[in-house]
């Protein structure tokens, strides 16, 4: 058992779904921890910290299995739902008697939902199917150890169940999925009541009246692809007076004359280190990637800072044209944008440097984009340079407005042109769609110019058949 393995990580998804390609199970607040078990047990958190020594009852996996590699979720059931700050008060444990003591108070349960190895062999390249198969066949379930049960196709049904429950919501993970380790993969999706990222506590605002004593407001940031921090808003609820207490105590150790970005509000701040982390409910991110109605729903002790990044409160693909834009200043959207089925096409007259034309398509859930700077062709005769861009979030197909001077695209955005189109051939080589807008119709084909560059491309408009 030589190996590490870091945990496959899963994305958000939207909405409740059902699919008879998924496997659907409930989703645990709890501590996620890698089990190594053989004669001995080593259980490792996310960011490699061993848990075996404050969850002593866990040693009864080396009774219920032999040499395997498990995955699963730690938590404390108190009511017949998890108790996430019981299991941080067990996590914060640090003597002998103090760890005892909380194991008799909240004792926890390991919930096993996958197995990577076994006698020796790595198990991540097999579908989750043959996996859950052998992990039935390998663990027994015990007083602290149970296997995670399944329900197939019916996620909606499932996802209501588990809310009436007071549970967090369902993990919805594709039948065939490989275990991919350290990834964040679209094959398992959270599937939640509220929308939730985990952020890093940069500072604080004061507090006034009932909360003198402690703060006001929590300041919230994630890391951009650069690892640059960006500010995305700040979160004053969903504190108990206890909570108050403990975070104005730790804070004191981080204080800091060090700000990382200047928020746009009119409080006084204590800035802080950024090494804590919490988790945030929200409803939607707004244009300048701000959380709306945002709310503390608890620290993430189980998470470094590092890994609290821009990419879990944006689509995927969006990481570059986050990077190239301070949202403060722009108006550029930061998402948002209805979807309309991989179909919408617009085209923008960019009056920048020098005027060009953008032109972009809808696929997989972001526009993708090329500069034109001649136009766009409207006869078959005529050919025009065409440099692939960052792709762009859906919301851009309505955007119009001035990107201020200074920065990156700083110019005027109008919509040339806008409709719908359909592809006809999408590879790396070629692209051939027809578009029906109000100025442009027909067939339009892109052809990769590979001896130009790999971001080069030749528009050209086609003969009609």
């Amino acid at each position: 058992m030589n190996r590490s393995y870091k945990p496959m990580l899963a994305k958000l998804a939207p909405q409740p779904f059902s699919g008879k390609d998924w496997f659907f199970e409930i989703k645990w607040d709890g501590f996620r921890a890698i089990a190594y078990v053989n004669d001995e047990l080593s259980l490792r958190s996310r960011n490699q910290k061993e848990l075996k020594y404050n969850f002593p009852e866990l040693e009864e996996l080396t009774q219920l299995a032999h040499d395997v590699v498990l995955d699963g979720e730690i938590v404390v059931m108190k009511e017949g739902k998890p108790d996430f700050q019981a299991l941080l008060e067990r996590g914060q444990a640090t003597s002998p008697v103090e760890i005892e003591l909380k194991a008799k108070r909240s004792p926890v349960v390991y919930v096993v939902f996958d197995i990577l190895e076994k006698d020796g062999v790595s198990l991540v390249d097999l579908p989750l199917t043959e996996r859950k198969k052998i992990l039935k066949g390998s663990v027994k379930e015990g007083n602290h150890v149970l296997l995670s049960d399944i329900v197939e196709e019916k996620g909606e049904a499932y996802y209501r169940v588990a809310l009436e429950k007071g549970l967090e919501g369902v993990m919805a993970k594709k039948k065939d999925s490989v275990y991919e380790t350290g990834v964040r993969s679209g094959s398992w999706l959270k599937i939640k009541k509220l929308r939730s990222c985990d952020c890093v506590i940069f500072g604080y605002t004061s507090g006034s009246g009932a909360r003198a004593d402690t703060f006001g407001a929590l300041l919230l940031g994630l890391y951009d692809v650069g690892k640059k921090p960006v500010y995305v808003g700040k979160v004053g609820t969903g504190f108990s007076q206890a909570v108050l207490q403990t975070l104005s105590e730790r804070f004191k150790q981080l204080k800091t004359d060090k700000a990382p970005f200047e928020p746009d509000i009119p409080d006084e701040v204590t800035w802080l280190k950024p090494e804590m982390v919490c988790e945030v409910g929200y409803q939607v991110v707004t244009r300048d990637v701000r959380l709306r109605m945002p709310r503390f729903l608890g620290l993430r002790e189980d998470k470094l800072p590092s890994e609290c990044t821009l990419d879990q409160i944006v689509q995927d693909g969006l990481q570059e044209y986050l990077s190239k834009r301070d949202f403060s200043v722009t108006t550029e959207p930061v998402g948002g944008g209805e979807q309309g089925g991989g179909r919408v096409f617009v085209v923008q007259e960019h009056h920048s440097r020098r005027l060009h034309y953008d032109l972009r398509l809808e696929k997989d859930g972001v526009l993708k984009s090329w500069a034109v700077p001649k136009g766009i062709p409207e006869s078959p005769s005529e050919k025009r340079l065409a440099v692939e861009t960052e792709d762009h979030p859906l919301g851009y197909a309505s955007f119009e407005g001035a990107i201020p001077k200074g920065h990156y695209g700083a110019g005027t955005v109008e919509i040339w042109d806008k409709g719908v189109y359909e592809a006809k051939v999408w590879d790396e080589k070629m692209i051939e769609f027809t578009v029906q807008g109000e100025k442009l119709k027909g067939r339009y084909v892109l052809v990769r110019l590979k001896k130009a560059g790999e971001k080069s491309w030749l528009l050209l408009k086609g003969k009609e058949e």
